[in-house]
């Protein structure tokens, strides 16, 4: 694969491929999660890797048409079924068990297997005819090698011997003579050597040689006849065969993955969908001898990466797509994967190479250009562009690539660059979806630091480079004066521009936060003034009613001209006036229940603090230190946020925190009990991750411990711990 060789991975993917017993591809058809939930449960058991064995899609094309299959192809089936059925007396749990024990081999194929000894050859005692051919064979053999032993010893044949040994000309066992041999001896020559001497077979040899190869012909139709005979069994079983030769595949790939990873102490990152980000930390590229670690927070759609000659751009930006690259794959890789979180992306692109070409009179920018046309309308991918302005003039490329990356990010693809001109990079800072990312240099030791700085534009070292490689001091300081303080002050400046205009960026979106805040409590308070003016409209209403009764029944008394009659209207109304009288009394005392010593309170324009109450009179001490008596019908609690007084609350402390907690052997309710105490003490601590081991399983209490992380609302994330740390049955919180 092209984008393998870009990457640098040739020997990374090699060495990986080293632990498969056959080749094949590197994707995993399907879900990631479930395929890593299959390695790691794999991790918790001990097995011998499968042995070597071939690719078998012709034999079950073969298969398919009712052919026939050779001994060694019939043998490389037969170390499937045998290791799968070592697989199903191994002791797993959870997802393993069920894969193994759904996987039911049929007795005839068992019986087959039995067949075989382990090196692939047919056992005896199971056809006696081509066992006993076998036997004729073996002796017949023994006969000639006999045979050949006691003509060498003869006295008569010493003077015409060269040597001693038994010689094997194409495939016929003979003897090295002189000439005049045949005095002596009768047989067939049948090689001459470089020295004048004959290869001779002799004659009472070649008519055993008859007699073997007759017996070779026999076996080879008995081998034939038990081959076509297995094979009409393995056809009756195809639907099987094509079976558990894939799933053979994705155990293979499986306990490849998971052999690598212990070989060179690497983790699994599994991608994640609709993840929006690439989260790197501390990733080392295998193609590098002693690589420093990388960790990157790429959260918007384009990261350019600046800084000329600081070293170190091109293969951050290798590292980076390896990384999607072998998550993708869900290959094991050298990085910190509890920290670290890849988006799935539909394809990943790299644009590397200068495209120039002469045979199809394509220049450099022509050829960057066809690239571009080929990746513009796809979407939700990753690319890597190396030396983006490359073969044309900065400033119009700076303009034309602006445009170009734009409609790439409104694809909602991530695209990561490398420039060697601050143009572009000027031009593209104030985007909000756009990170800078700047390679920093030594001037001190003159050599780069391989080191980056977010948020910043990098300066071009082409001078101390060039003094790093052996260009003289005196013609440096020359190129200097050429290139000028002018343009050095231009390139300030274009730096200084960008990280204003980022700065202004910044402040703006605070700004506009601040502004939703503000309007967001303005709504409030106008929702809770209608709110008040509602109450209130509805006790006047009140109030007038009863005060409009009062005045009728005082109307009445006096049309009256009973006095009896008159005292007991008045009565009524004193009554009504009573009620009156005594609601506003009553909300009074209400309102004057509210307050109490150390209350925070306004009295008119002045604010202070409680601090004495007599009665409906209260001693209010002002912010001025300035002592009032007032009525407490007067006062109002401050509505000012800030004048609100500070509640302290005293939290014991737990006597012993832990930052992990084993629920092992527990049940569902006892778990969740343990698990509620342990997250609160943990927060009380301030711990901030811990660890929590659920073990693997029926699975059910990993669910339930899922299921409370995910709605307990103290929690920020969790994620299966690292296989050193237990893996699948463990989980990281992060509080």
């Amino acid at each position: 694969m092209m984008l393998i060789k870009q990457l640098d991975l040739v020997d990374f993917i090699g060495h990986y491929e080293g632990f498969l017993s056959r080749p094949k591809a590197l994707l995993l058809e399907g879900d990631c999660k479930i395929h890593l939930r299959y390695i790691q449960a794999l991790e918790s058991i001990l097995f011998t890797p499968p042995q070597e064995v071939k690719p078998l899609e012709s034999q079950l094309q073969l298969l398919k048409k009712f052919g026939y299959l050779k001994l060694d192809e019939i043998f490389e089936f037969i170390k499937i079924i045998r290791y799968f059925m070592y697989l199903k007396t191994l002791k797993c749990e959870g997802i393993l068990k069920e894969w193994f024990d759904n996987i039911l081999i049929p007795q005839s194929l068992l019986e087959c297997a039995k067949t075989f000894e382990n090196n692939g050859e047919i056992k005896q005692g199971i056809y006696l005819e081509f066992d006993v051919l076998c036997q004729r064979i073996v002796e017949l053999k023994r006969e000639i090698s006999s045979q050949m032993h006691q003509i060498l010893s003869q006295n008569k044949l010493t003077p015409y011997l060269v040597d001693k040994q038994i010689h094997l000309i194409d495939n016929e066992e003979c003897l090295l003579l002189k000439a005049g041999f045949h005095y002596v001896l009768k047989g067939q020559i049948i090689h001459r050597s470089n020295t004048g001497f004959f290869y001779v077979l002799p004659q009472s040899i070649i008519s055993l040689k008859d007699r073997l190869n007759h017996l070779c012909n026999q076996k080879e139709e008995q081998l034939f006849n038990i081959c076509k005979e297995i094979s009409l069994l393995f056809a009756k079983n195809f639907v099987f065969l094509k079976f558990i030769n894939k799933e053979f595949d994705r155990f293979d790939s499986y306990q490849a993955r998971l052999m690598f990873a212990k070989d060179r102490g690497l983790e699994f990152l599994s991608p994640k969908p609709n993840a929006r980000n690439i989260q790197i930390c501390e990733f080392k590229h295998p193609a590098l001898k002693e690589p420093k670690p990388i960790s990157l927070d790429f959260k918007g759609n384009v990261l350019i990466l600046t800084g000329v000659n600081a070293g170190g751009k091109t293969m951050f930006l290798k590292s980076v797509l390896s990384v999607v690259f072998l998550a993708k794959y869900l290959l094991p890789m050298p990085i910190n994967a509890s920290k670290s979180s890849i988006d799935i992306f539909k394809f990943i692109h790299l644009i590397l190479e200068d495209p120039q070409s002469s045979k199809n009179d394509i220049s450099t920018f022509g050829g960057r250009m066809l690239e571009f046309s080929q990746i513009l309308h796809q979407r939700e991918g990753i690319i890597g562009i190396d030396e983006i302005e490359l073969g044309t003039d900065s400033d119009e490329a700076a303009s034309l690539f602006k445009v170009l990356l734009e409609y790439l990010m409104n694809r909602e693809n991530k695209v990561i660059i490398t420039t060697h001109h601050k143009r572009l990079a000027a031009l593209m800072a104030g985007n909000p979806r756009v990170q800078l990312l700047a390679a920093l240099f030594d001037e001190e030791r003159e050599m780069p630091t391989f080191s980056f700085l977010e948020g910043t534009i990098g300066k071009s070292y082409a001078f101390e480079t060039a003094l790093r490689y052996g260009i003289p001091k005196m013609l440096i300081n020359e190129a200097k004066k050429v290139y000028g303080e002018d343009k050095e002050k231009l390139n300030i400046l274009i730096e200084h521009s960008s990280h204003l205009e980022r700065k202004l960026q910044k402040e703006i979106q605070e700004v506009q936060q601040k502004q939703k805040k503000l309007e967001h409590k303005r709504l409030q308070l106008k929702e809770k003034e209608e709110e008040m003016q509602e109450t209130y409209k509805t006790k006047m209403n009140a109030l007038e009613m009863l005060y409009y009764e009062a005045i009728n029944e005082a109307k009445k008394a006096v049309k009256l001209q009973n006095s009896q009659e008159i005292h007991r209207q008045m009565n009524n109304a004193n009554k009504i006036f009573y009620q009156i009288k005594k609601h506003y009394e009553e909300k009074s005392l209400e309102r004057i229940k509210e307050f109490k010593i150390k209350d925070r309170v306004e009295y008119r324009r002045s604010k202070g603090i409680i601090v004495s109450i007599q009665r409906q009179m209260a001693v209010m001490q002002l912010d001025d230190g300035i002592k009032l008596k007032v009525p407490l019908n007067e006062l109002n609690h401050s509505r000012n946020v800030l004048d609100t007084p500070q509640v302290k609350v005293n939290v014991k402390m737990p006597q012993s925190v832990n930052v992990s907690l084993d629920l092992h052997g527990m049940r569902a309710e006892e778990a969740l009990e343990k698990l509620e105490e342990f997250i609160s003490n943990s927060l009380i601590a301030g711990l901030d991750e811990v660890l929590i081991y659920h073990g693997i399983g029926t699975g059910r209490l990993s669910s339930v411990v899922r299921d409370f992380l995910e709605q307990h609302p103290k929690v920020v994330e969790f994620l299966d711990a690292p296989p050193k740390l237990g893996g699948f049955g463990a989980k990281i919180v992060k509080l």
